[in-house]
């Protein structure tokens, strides 16, 4: 579930929204690394998975309105962020990754 949800994302960046192109790239590549790394977590870190991909889900909508609202693009960012404190020491590189989709998204509107 949680890898269909960020295809769904992808699918929202890479067609529309109030971005610039680089920041998009960006964007993408970010999220096809978070996809791979949440599908490789393991079942018994299933529930992380899916508060991760939900929570990039929420940060990217509030980044791609017309209208931004800096406390709600802040509010899903910190959510997105707080989301990977669990797996930290297992999954660096998963931590990392959102890290930069957080640093990305909060440059947008904060």
């Amino acid at each position: 579930m949680s890898v269909a949800l960020i295809e769904r994302i992808e699918g929202k960046l890479a067609a529309g929204g109030h971005l610039d192109e680089t920041t998009r790239r960006e964007l993408l590549s970010l999220l096809a690394t978070l996809k791979e790394d949440v599908g490789r977590l393991d079942a018994r870190l299933d529930e992380h998975a899916e508060s991760i991909a939900g929570f990039a889900g929420a940060a990217t909508h509030e980044a791609l309105r017309e209208t931004r609202n800096p406390d709600l693009l802040k509010l899903a960012v910190d959510g997105l962020s707080a989301s990977v404190k669990d797996v930290e020491t297992e999954h660096p590189r998963l931590v990392e990754t959102v890290n930069g989709i957080c640093s990305m998204l909060s440059n947008l509107g904060i």
